[in-house]
């Protein structure tokens, strides 16, 4: 069973490496903060980005629109013990439940992109 997520630790920011891959932040949910407003609290901060890259949007949705369920990709910052750490589900992990090898080489081209943009943060 592949696993679901790929996760690092780090101390620098994101943003600029999704740029340099053509995805752009969409919207970023700050959950601390929200949860905050409705009267419950959460220690550290959590914080949801919700990134795209819109030319691989448009392929993957004309090859299945069931993928749109797993649309926009999603990377977590949040701390953990003192530790800044930086997240995502695999977009393989969420394809394999789609029986489509065209989609399968997609996935693993956004996924191999968002790691390095990931990785660029350690």
């Amino acid at each position: 069973m592949l696993d679901f997520h790929y996760t690092v630790e780090t101390n620098k920011y994101l943003e600029a490496n999704l740029k340099n891959e053509s995805f752009g932040v969409l919207w970023t949910f700050n959950i601390k903060e929200k949860l905050e407003e409705k009267g419950f609290s959460l220690e550290d901060p959590f914080f949801v980005l919700e990134v795209c890259n819109p030319k691989e949007a448009e392929r993957v949705l004309k090859e299945n629109k069931l993928v749109g369920y797993f649309l926009p990709c999603k990377i977590v910052v949040y701390n953990d013990n003192g530790v800044t750490k930086i997240g995502m589900p695999k977009p393989t992990a969420l394809i394999s439940m789609l029986d489509n090898n065209q989609l399968k080489e997609m996935a693993m081209d956004i996924e191999n992109r968002l790691i390095h943009c990931i990785e660029k943060t350690v």
